[in-house]
């Protein structure tokens, strides 16, 4: 084998590993902290309504940004947007560590989530760029998968074991650490990915970010600020429709939803981060508040689901998509996480970890493995190269709008019962019929497209 072979195989191989560390980093913000929260509670003498805000700052810009950041990425450049995404993020983890008062924090935490959304679709499409398609691609989009799916319950683990050990703050110094040798990296690894030129749409921009923002933050409030929240975010959802039908450059081309398998990547998206989002966020009520857990053993206990996750997405997906369709994988992805969180109807006041709670996570954990690979590639699959940034902004979203809205939805369907933990059986139930509904929906869709 000659230099000229091994040097490209090289740095795609460092390309997929800056990308990759990356997305850990998008992914792992939402939940890295989680289990720090009654530390940082405890430093700053915060009650739950104002400890709530550490997660969901970073959600909400998160959320709101995604699609300016997509956007930006395809008209100047991804290699740039997404140097910029990882530096803001990296500097305000930094801030984060070092903050004084919640304030301060508060604020580091919603600047990284905007840095999260501008790295996150730049870094999908320069994942594009880098592996052509064909079985290249549908390996990267399996290790790529594997580590953004496994991100969230691996972040919480590890915020778990960090916090133990080291106190809160060191979570976010490992996010420093890990920030710095991506940038380190990034200059190296990835093409310059230059942008298409054109012009941001300033008006769909701030009528789509304000939109989404308000989603988020009404979808993790409750009362009138839930109720105000969620009405102002129609509006301005309306208004960027509209703005986006009568622009000539949109920050969404709303064309992109006539393709079918962007209709179904943001299903799965949405059902996945819909079942897996709210298993994780019961599993610590459940684990500490009736098993009587740690925060360390509960983060532990996560390491399955974690586990069953990578190992699919990095050494079975990627095979599977050169044999299969997406709408397949996604299929059947969506009925093994919604399988795995209807199990836990089982979990008993006295439960066994072995019998009760592991088979579940392990069955979902398969399923997510299956699922995100498929849904990255049906993403992007029928889009036209420079708008792929978008594009992966889209599924993004979806995501994201399931780990909250449809999270929430799960936390309500729970307050219906007077015991909870009957509340918890039926938030699982509602989660394992909605996966089973999808997955019908996209069979059903995919097999129309492939006899079309």
């Amino acid at each position: 084998m000659t230099s000229t072979e091994v040097t490209p195989r090289h740095r795609s191989g460092l390309a997929l590993g800056v990308l990759a560390g990356a997305l850990a980093l998008d992914v792992s913000g939402l939940g890295v902290l989680n289990a720090a929260l009654p530390s940082v509670g405890t430093r700053f003498d915060l009650d739950d309504t104002t400890l709530q805000w550490v997660m969901v700052a970073y959600a909400v810009t998160f959320a709101g940004f995604l699609l300016v950041g997509g956007r930006l990425a395809d008209v100047f450049g991804r290699r740039r947007v997404f140097e910029l995404g990882v530096a803001l993020f990296t500097v305000a983890a930094l801030v984060g560590a070092v903050a004084p008062g919640i304030g301060v924090l508060l604020g580091a935490r919603a600047v990284q989530g905007i840095g999260a959304a501008l790295s996150g679709p730049a870094a999908l499409a320069l994942l594009t760029e880098v592996f052509p398609a064909g079985p290249a691609r549908n390996r990267a989009f399996g290790v790529y998968a594997a580590v953004g799916a496994a991100s969230f319950s691996g972040g919480v683990m590890l915020g778990g074991v960090l916090t133990q050990f080291l106190g809160w703050r060191s979570v976010l110094w490992f996010s420093v650490v890990v920030g710095v040798a991506v940038l380190a990296a990034t200059r190296a690894g990835l093409p310059s990915g230059a942008g298409r030129g054109g012009s941001l749409d300033l008006p769909g921009a701030i009528s789509g970010t304000i939109g989404l923002t308000l989603l988020v933050v009404g979808a993790s409030s409750s009362g009138a600020t839930a109720w105000g929240s969620l009405c102002l975010a129609v509006v301005f959802l309306l208004l960027f429709v509209v703005r986006e039908h009568r622009t000539e450059d949109p920050v969404l081309p709303l064309d992109l939803f006539r393709v079918a398998s962007v209709r179904a990547a943001s299903l799965a998206a949405f059902l996945q981060y819909m079942a897996s989002v709210g298993m994780l966020f019961f599993a610590p009520l459940y684990l500490q508040g009736m098993l009587d857990y740690s925060p360390l053993e509960s983060g532990l206990a996560l390491v399955p689901m974690s586990a069953g996750v990578f190992l699919t997405a990095n050494f079975v997906t990627g095979r599977l998509l050169t044999k299969y369709t997406p709408s397949m994988l996604m299929a059947g992805g969506l009925v093994l996480i919604g399988g795995g969180t209807a199990l836990w109807m089982s979990t008993p006041q006295d439960g066994d970890y072995l019998l009760h709670v592991l088979p579940g996570m392990v069955i979902s954990g398969i399923g997510q493995g299956l699922n995100f690979p498929a849904m990255t590639s049906a993403a992007l699959t029928g889009i036209q190269p420079e708008q792929h940034a978008v594009a992966g902004a889209v599924n993004v979203v979806a995501q994201q709008i399931g780990a909250s809205i449809g999270v929430a939805v799960m936390v309500l369907i729970a307050a219906t019962s007077d015991d909870q933990l009957t509340g918890y059986h039926l938030a699982y139930l509602a989660a394992g019929i909605g996966c089973a509904l999808g997955a019908v929906i996209i069979a059903m869709a995919g097999r129309r497209t492939s006899t079309a």
